[in-house]
């Protein structure tokens, strides 16, 4: 959080106003001057269907209204890295202040030393803080001290923020403010800071969030990568993205995932590679050959184990646990790449492929026609996760591919329509359908927009719901307003075929660590 606040002061006009003579009346510091894998599978068509201006902070004390074009480009290229309204300028009386008390220190009553420098201040401004409060109106031995000696134990703090959070508490950064207890401007730091989060700030928003207890921040960050990980995907966010928060981000039903589970395997695969060559520096389009062929060369140094299994892999377990491979060996194509890249442990594979043997013939040959009523915990925890990018307005059908226990669902978007099919006997389909005369799924509907950062425009979703069709039925299950128009839309489902079987407790196997 140090760069959040330490830019606000740093320009050639204060340096030059502390040089003019006079300048230095009350003893004030003298300071020198700063200088789309994922599209390629996931997915197949049905035949035949058819934005107050804001000062950069830095103006010429010789002409208090004016602005350098330096300072007037890098207030620009702020404004568009944090995608934020600029201020209006410093009004005059605060210039004053600024000028006359704080560089100049008249009437000064109090000297602060502190990160090697000096500043002759005034303690009815330094009041303002309730750190400063409590050190001047109780039984401190400071309070009757004319120069204090801080120390600053936060590495997040350099000379500007310091100076800020004296005079200038409205731009301080968050580590200042935190500080010096000053709770309602942590507060307006946090509000700045869910404003304007992007996917060069998510990263460091939440660990400074969580280090300064803004529990609030951290969750829109946590919002913000669910729904931008795999909509928007990036080489510098996977390579600061760490193993705990990743883990919290696979493991989410919330996951905004494009286009089926195979594609977050995918996608973990590509992070897993940038956390072990941070180095490497090329596009998105050749990330995921350059991490095939990464992998594939130390694949003969395995001895017979998969990567993560290694001592180079095992940081990672926790994270591809997560994955729900349930819904990734349903699919042939998919389940033959996961047993070649031989990163995933053969033993999760065999319980999985039990696991989803036994509930076929539950459904081929039992009486299960799918979920009967709603539960969270079972929908959230082994739904599976699917979604599509609408590019623009149009007619769409598809299905997300998969063996999904004979349900051969149909999606169709048209006249601002979401309708879901069960097909039996209308379309062509590369597996088994079930000819029951009634099947029910459940799942949730989410649609989504997004700005260039990332921030979620506008949403909708269905909550969880259950869906009964009989062969070749039907159903609306989303009418869009035009408010939701806003091309590329988002689409995320998830679904639940089948429910998982009860198990008893002998035979229910241990959950793995996570």
């Amino acid at each position: 959080m140090g760069s959040l606040s330490s830019r606000v002061l740093r320009h050639p006009g204060r340096a030059r106003a502390q040089q003019e003579p006079g300048s230095g009346a009350g003893g004030s510091a003298r300071r020198p001057e700063s200088g789309g894998d994922a599209a390629a599978h996931g997915f197949c068509y049905c035949p035949g269907s058819r934005k107050r201006k804001r000062s950069s902070g830095a103006f010429c004390y010789c002409h208090p209204d004016s602005e350098t074009d330096e300072d007037e480009e890098e207030g620009d290229e702020q404004q568009r890295l944090l995608n934020t309204p600029r201020r209006k300028k410093l009004k005059s009386t605060s210039k004053y202040i600024y000028q006359t008390l704080f560089l100049n220190g008249e009437n000064s009553d109090i000297k602060i030393c502190a990160l090697g420098e000096e500043w002759s201040l005034h303690k009815i401004y330094l009041c303002q803080s309730g750190y400063f409060s409590s050190m001047f109106s109780g039984s401190w031995k400071e309070s009757s001290m004319n120069i204090i000696e801080l120390e600053i134990p936060d590495q997040n703090i350099d000379i500007e923020a310091h100076i800020q959070s004296l005079f200038f508490p409205c731009e301080m950064g968050l580590s200042s403010a935190y500080l010096y207890l000053q709770d309602g401007l942590i507060q307006q730091c946090g509000e700045t800071m869910k404003e304007t989060i992007n996917v060069k700030t998510v990263c460091g928003y939440y660990t400074s969030a969580g280090t300064y207890g803004l529990d609030s921040v951290k969750k829109k960050c946590l919002e913000w990568l669910l729904n931008n990980l795999m909509t928007h995907q990036n080489v510098e966010l996977f390579k600061e993205l760490s193993i705990n928060v990743m883990k919290q981000l696979i493991g989410s039903s919330n996951l905004f995932v494009m286009q089926v589970e195979m594609d977050v395997y995918t996608a973990l695969k590509k992070w897993m590679f940038l956390q072990l060559v941070p180095s490497w520096n090329g596009s998105l389009k050749q990330l995921l050959t350059e991490t095939d062929v990464w992998f594939s060369k130390r694949r003969t140094d395995f001895e017979g184990m998969t990567f993560l299994e290694t001592e180079q892999g095992k940081p990672f377990v926790s994270v591809f646990r997560h994955l729900r491979l349930q819904y990734i060996i349903s699919d042939l194509a998919s389940a033959r790449i996961i047993e070649q890249d031989s990163l995933v442990p053969s033993e999760w594979l065999s319980s999985v492929y039990k696991q989803q043997w036994l509930a076929m013939l539950r459904a081929e040959q039992d009486s299960e026609v799918g979920p009967q009523e709603i539960n969270k915990e079972e929908l959230e925890g082994n739904s599976m996760r699917c979604g599509r990018k609408l590019a623009n307005d149009g007619e769409y059908c598809w299905r997300w591919t998969g063996f999904n226990f004979g349900f051969d669902l149909l999606v169709t978007y048209t006249n601002r329509y979401i309708i879901f099919k069960r097909n039996t006997l209308n379309q062509p389909c590369s597996g088994s359908v079930s000819l029951q005369p009634r099947r029910s799924i459940a799942f949730r509907l989410r649609l989504a927009s997004f700005d260039s950062s990332g921030k979620l425009i506008c949403s909708r979703t269905t909550g969880y719901q259950i869906l009964t069709l009989e062969k070749d039925q039907e159903q609306v299950v989303m009418n869009l307003d035009s408010r939701l128009l806003i091309f590329p839309l988002y689409i995320c489902c998830n679904f639940l075929y089948i429910s998982p079987e009860k198990r008893t407790e002998n035979n229910h196997p241990e959950n793995p660590e996570n």
